[in-house]
């Protein structure tokens, strides 16, 4: 069995030849893996754990059960720290240097949104795991080769709006969104979802990263008559809002989308209790006979030494059920041939920890997603653990 993880120079690629038609570099036959680029360092790290972990699991199982047209699978895993540029380098390792037949995206949607443009150069499909923002996938494409097992944007903020408004006695909701690709993307996505109960924020608010203070943001959300706050940006910054929310003294529910699965509790300690969270997945408490083995392998493979330290637990979920995906797509095509790959995406029907994939995806730009809202949950942060809202004191 092999799983690697690699730090390679980028070199030339072998067997290329130009597709005609889209202008895409392809491989003529594939090599059995698939690769990844993900946070390895800096404090998304917990994120690319998370992805590598079920990918691993994944690959071992497929392995164990002869690989795939009988090659042992491989996942590669390159860093790119969060940063778009080596996001993008690390797309054309993956496609040219390793000449892997597919790769599964990483964490940040900064990053997944630069690499649309190597993804179709190459003509490689993309399987996104974490990284939820609308337009990595829906991009206009054909053909689309980003794929996502993940939450989408326009999904989650439908979700969210609907948990948050049956929260708020007078339907008066508040946006706090981070000044990113991400959060910028998803700000219209709220508005259209709170447009369709025929309602408008009463104030929307940016921040952005490493910002350590945002009381004035809250005060004025405050003073609009907010009784929801709906965040959507990362753990490190969520700290800092509910630290602001503790100095003005204000305590509306707050709501978030996943970027605050990883470490917030851990950041933000008893400041973080009931703030709600959606996910696709959640390790916590007793666990289905298939997830109880898996946790026990991640116990003894990679220290997990309790169910909380499974830090963004819906991407070992999510990363899991991509790489068998992926392996079906192959068995279908027949070969390790990107073109055939891709066109097999679309017949895979597999029984998955998320949900069931029946198909995983269709030809809409729309259903490149797999997971659908309603395998969506809503988690709370309480005692530094996120768990499900049924085994939680909130609501």
């Amino acid at each position: 069995m092999q799983i690697a993880k690699r730090m390679l120079p980028i070199a030339a690629a072998t067997a290329l030849v130009l597709t005609a038609g889209n202008g895409a570099v392809m491989a003529e036959e594939a090599n059995a893996c698939i690769g990844n680029s993900g946070p390895v360092t800096g404090p998304a790290a917990f994120g690319g754990k998370a992805i590598r972990m079920g990918a691993e699991l994944a690959v071992e199982d497929i392995n164990a059960a002869g690989g795939v047209l009988g090659q042992e699978l491989e996942f590669i895993q390159y860093d790119d720290a969060g940063a778009p540029p080596r996001g993008v380098d690390n797309v054309r390792r993956i496609g040219l240097s390793d000449n892997c037949v597919a790769m599964i995206g990483g964490y940040h949607s900064t990053v997944a949104l630069a690499q649309r443009d190597p993804i179709h150069e190459i003509g490689m499909p993309y399987v996104g795991t974490i990284a939820a923002n609308t337009k990595v996938i829906e991009n206009g494409r054909d053909p689309n080769f980003m794929f996502r097992v993940s939450a989408k944007d326009r999904w989650v903020t439908k979700f969210l709006v609907a948990e948050g408004l049956t929260r708020s006695e007078n339907d008066r909701i508040g946006i706090m969104y981070e000044n990113t690709g991400w959060g910028k993307g998803a700000y219209p996505d709220l508005q259209n979802a709170l447009a369709e109960h025929g309602l408008k924020e009463v104030g929307a608010e940016t921040f952005n990263w490493k910002d350590t203070d945002m009381t004035p943001q809250l005060i004025r959300l405050r003073d609009a008559g907010a009784e929801v706050l709906i965040m959507w940006g990362l753990d490190r910054e969520g700290n800092q809002i509910l630290r602001s929310l503790q100095k003005i003294d204000w305590s509306p529910v707050v709501i978030g989308a996943w970027g605050f699965a990883g470490n917030l509790g851990e950041l933000a300690g008893d400041l973080a209790n009931c703030a709600l969270i959606m996910q696709t997945y959640s390790w916590m408490g007793e666990l289905e006979p298939k997830a109880q083995e898996l946790y026990v392998r991640m116990q003894d493979r990679f220290g997990i030494g309790s169910q909380e330290e499974i830090r963004m637990g819906s991407g070992v979920a999510n990363a899991y059920d991509a790489v068998h995906i992926i392996a079906s797509a192959i068995e279908i095509a027949g070969s390790f041939d990107r073109a055939k790959v891709y066109d097999a995406l679309f017949e895979v029907q597999h029984e998955g920890l998320v949900t069931n994939y029946s198909p995983a995806f269709e030809r809409t730009e729309e259903r490149h997603d797999a997971i659908l809202p309603e395998a969506y949950k809503l988690t709370a942060w309480y005692d530094g653990k996120l768990l499900p809202l049924g085994q939680t004191p909130c609501n």
